[in-house]
């Protein structure tokens, strides 16, 4: 079982985190797997992560930009259906699975409190990542300027061909600037509209760390819908210890 850690992360002592990769296998149900062979994913994760696999909270993810708090109904068996979790309960990890999507995780060092998000073109459209900052201040009474954020692998702006209507979308966004255009062809750049985001809503840039992995060219490192068609789902996982 492979994963990887952020830099930002792991300078935190009280706080387990780590994205995965294709190596940790597939963690998502509704992707015609076999569940055996997902739950022994998951319980091989949870043992070398040293969290307890049942109080998980992993997300029915619907490309929304809906935060959730998370009470005590949450846990692995029963995810709620939204796009971003957070909370500042310990030993309760939070998971976002993604396949090109971005995988955040969120971390304010001052409160005690997580976050995790899914953001792919959708979420950055919606801007997912401003709710889930004024969730933090409206909740728990967090101020961005505390607010570490990190952002595994997604796919990139090299491979992430879109159609003309999305162009126009992002243009009536003003989200232009994140269009490239290479022939008669559009490419979105989802991690520079997350960037952008973020610095607007008060995130230090010093607090922003995005990896530079495109999932559809590694997509022998990670899972890719874009390279793969049906394929599995990684995972970013944090917990407050």
């Amino acid at each position: 079982m492979k994963f990887y850690h952020s830099k930002q992360l792991n300078s935190v002592p009280n706080v387990t985190h780590a994205f995965t990769t294709r190596y940790s296998g597939n963690l998502a149900f509704h992707v015609n797997d076999d569940p055996l062979h997902v739950e022994e994913n998951h319980n091989g994760l949870a043992k070398k992560l040293f969290y307890n696999k049942e109080a998980l909270v992993h997300m029915k993810q619907i490309h929304s930009s809906l935060v959730h708090v998370v009470d005590e109904n949450d846990n692995f068996e029963n995810p709620p259906t939204c796009d971003a979790l957070i909370t500042n309960k310990k030993n309760t990890p939070l998971m976002v699975m993604v396949a090109d999507c971005s995988p955040l995780l969120f971390y304010d060092e001052k409160e005690n409190v997580i976050a995790v998000a899914h953001a792919g073109r959708a979420g950055a459209f919606k801007n997912i990542v401003k709710n889930v900052v004024d969730s933090f201040a409206d909740k728990f009474k967090c101020e961005p300027e505390n607010i570490i954020v990190s952002i595994g692998a997604g796919i990139g702006v090299c491979c992430y061909e879109v159609g003309s209507e999305i162009y126009n979308e992002a243009k009536e966004l003003n989200l232009e600037y994140a269009m490239q255009k290479r022939g008669n062809s559009y490419y979105l750049d989802v991690g520079k509209i997350l960037n952008s985001q973020l610095l607007a809503c008060g995130i230090k840039e010093k607090n922003i760390e995005i990896s530079a992995d495109c999932t559809s060219c590694k997509n022998d490192t990670y899972f890719s819908y874009r390279a793969d068609g049906i394929t599995g789902r990684f995972a970013g996982v944090i917990k407050l210890n």
